[in-house]
C-alpha cells in the first residue's frame, strides 16, 4: 500500500529525507548547483543545505569537479544508480526493443518513472539518423497535460492514484476532479486500443506529440511508462493512432513476453 510519508513517525529520519531531497534537486541540464539554488529548489534553509552538501560531498555523492562553488552528482551516486539499474532486469531487456521502435518510427522512445509530483525520464532511445525531440535523461514531465502522466494515472492502483493526487497538490490544475477525468478517459483508451494519447490542445507543450503505454514490472511496486514522442509535424495524431501507438503496444507486449509476465493493459499496480 502506497502512503504519503508520515514525518511524525519516530522511525522517519528527517535528515536522511532532506539529504535525498538535495540529490533529487539536480537535473541533467544543470551546470552544477550552488547551495542557494539547491535551497530554492528544495525549500530547505541554506544553512542546512550547506551541511548536507558538505556531507554528501565527503561521501562521494556530490563533487566539486570544476567549480568549487557549484556541486555536481559524484561517483558514489553514479555507482548507486548503476547498481539499481542492474537489479531491475526489465531496463536492460527493454533496450533493444525500444531502440528498434525508435528506429522504425523515427520517434524518441522514453522510459519514465514517477518522481514526486512529476514523471522523470530515466532512459531515452534516439532514432538513428533522424532529428527528434531534445529530451534528456533527468528531464521532468508534468503528470497533468502529458500522455505519460495520463497513462500512469490510468494504470495506478487506487492507493497510488490517491497518493499522486494528494502529492500533486493541484500542480498544473491536477485537482481530484481533473485526475478522475483523466484516469477514466485514459483507462478507456488502454482498454479500447492499448495505448494513451493526450489531446494535443491539453498537452503541456505545444511542440510535443506523444503516445504512451504503462508497464508493470514485477520488481517495482508501481507502474512505469514507455512513451514515443516527436514534433507535431513528424508525429500527427493520425500517425500516433494508426502506426506508432500500435507499434508501441506490440513492443511492450514483447517485453512482457520476454519477462514471462501477464499483459499490463487491464492490470493496475
Amino acid at each position: 500500500m502506497n502512503k504519503l510519508p508520515d514525518t511524525t513517525d519516530r522511525r522517519f529520519a528527517t535528515t536522511l529525507a532532506r539529504g535525498l531531497q538535495v540529490l533529487r534537486a539536480f537535473r541533467a541540464s544543470d551546470d552544477g548547483l550552488g547551495n542557494a539554488e539547491i535551497s530554492e529548489r528544495t525549500g530547505i534553509p541554506k544553512s542546512t543545505v550547506s551541511r548536507l552538501t558538505f556531507t554528501l560531498q565527503s561521501l562521494g555523492y556530490l563533487t566539486h569537479a570544476r567549480r568549487l562553488d557549484r556541486y555536481r552528482p559524484g561517483p558514489a551516486l553514479l555507482a548507486l544508480g548503476n547498481v539499481a539499474q542492474a537489479s531491475i532486469s526489465f531496463v536492460d531487456l527493454s533496450g533493444p526493443i525500444m531502440q528498434r521502435l525508435a528506429d522504425e518510427t523515427g520517434t524518441l522512445s522514453l522510459l519514465l518513472v514517477r518522481d514526486d509530483t512529476k514523471l522523470l525520464i530515466v532512459k531515452t532511445w534516439r532514432p538513428r539518423g533522424v532529428s527528434s525531440l531534445w529530451l534528456e535523461v533527468g528531464h521532468r514531465v508534468p503528470i497533468n497535460g502529458s500522455s505519460s502522466g495520463a497513462a500512469l494515472l490510468a494504470a495506478a492502483s487506487e492507493d497510488l492514484f490517491a497518493e499522486m493526487v494528494a502529492t500533486a497538490g493541484g500542480d498544473r490544475g491536477l485537482t481530484q476532479e481533473r485526475a478522475d477525468q483523466v484516469r477514466r478517459e485514459a483507462y478507456g483508451q488502454l482498454i479500447g486500443r492499448g495505448f494513451v494519447i493526450m489531446p494535443p490542445d491539453e498537452y503541456f507543450a505545444a511542440n510535443i506529440h506523444a503516445v504512451s503505454k504503462p508497464f508493470h514490472a514485477r520488481e517495482l511496486a508501481e507502474p512505469v511508462v514507455f512513451t514515443c514522442g516527436a514534433m507535431p509535424q513528424d508525429l500527427s495524431v493520425e500517425r500516433m493512432e494508426t502506426e506508432v501507438g500500435p507499434k508501441l503496444t506490440d513492443e511492450v507486449k514483447e517485453l512482457e513476453l520476454v519477462m514471462g509476465q501477464p499483459s499490463s493493459i487491464t492490470m493496475r499496480g
